[in-house]
């Protein structure tokens, strides 16, 4: 499938690394001028490198998406550098292990400010820019733990389920201005973020043995998933959240 994304613009948060970082390559490679958004500055010039490579066109902001004030700008900037936006993904997430009731509060406020308010901010501040256009895209990235929890991940899955949520509202808000909103549910995938699960032996090994696939997802194809989403192939498709886990939850 050929998928032609020339003359749009896309903002990625959490476009340093990972997830993030696959999904702005891919939409480069398909045409789209790329807005990768992160704290990480020295990560964001890898990333951008790397969509220049693919062929495409892009530009960094330094962007903390707990930070209203932060957004808003960045909004302004990659407005004032691109002239328009047409996509945004949500993907700048962060994750804490342990049991709910032994979070701290301060811990509980860093998750569900990334994890959630985050969205909420990048929403708040890019979707106005995308209005009257006749076309937009929102990609939230949510995980399985949106559909399921675990022992540890209590308030991870929590954000999560608040994503997946959010999703179906922005969906039905939007659908009038032709902007669909999507979530991808992905399964344990091989970023930095899970890189100590991957780590330890037992982890390890004990996450694969429960993914019917027995191996750990690779970004690039959550990356080919969000290119689909952003194709006039996938016109029809919102308020959805799409699963993609090598088998998880078919268990």
């Amino acid at each position: 499938m050929q998928i032609d994304l020339s003359g749009k613009v896309a903002v990625v948060t959490g476009g340093s690394r990972g997830i993030g970082r696959e999904i702005g390559v891919a939409l480069a490679r398909a045409g789209a001028k790329v807005a990768l958004l992160s704290r990480d500055r020295a990560k964001l010039e890898e990333s951008l490198k790397l969509v220049r490579d693919a062929g495409g066109e892009g530009a960094t902001f330094i962007c903390d998406v707990r930070d209203e004030a932060q957004v808003k700008q960045s909004a302004e900037d990659v407005v004032k550098r691109f002239g328009a936006v047409h996509i945004l993904v949500n993907n700048a997430g962060t994750a804490i292990r342990k049991n709910v009731i032994d979070f701290s509060l301060e811990e509980w406020r860093a998750l569900t400010d990334t994890n959630i308010t985050g969205v909420f901010l990048a929403c708040k501040y890019f979707v106005p820019h995308m209005k009257g256009q006749g076309y937009g895209r929102i990609i939230n990235l949510t995980s399985i733990m949106a559909h399921v929890s675990s022992t540890g991940r209590g308030v991870y899955s929590a954000t999560k389920h608040a994503v997946a949520g959010l999703t179906k509202a922005l969906a039905l808000e939007l659908v009038d201005d032709k902007i669909t909103c999507v979530a991808i549910s992905p399964g344990f995938v091989a970023t930095d973020l899970t890189a100590p699960l991957r780590a330890d032996p037992a982890t390890n090994e004990a996450l694969m043995a429960q993914t019917p696939m027995h191996r750990w997802g690779k970004p690039e194809e959550i990356a080919s998933l969000a290119l689909y989403i952003c194709s006039d192939q996938a016109a029809f498709m919102t308020g959805n959240d799409v699963l993609m886990d090598g088998g998880w939850m078919a268990q």
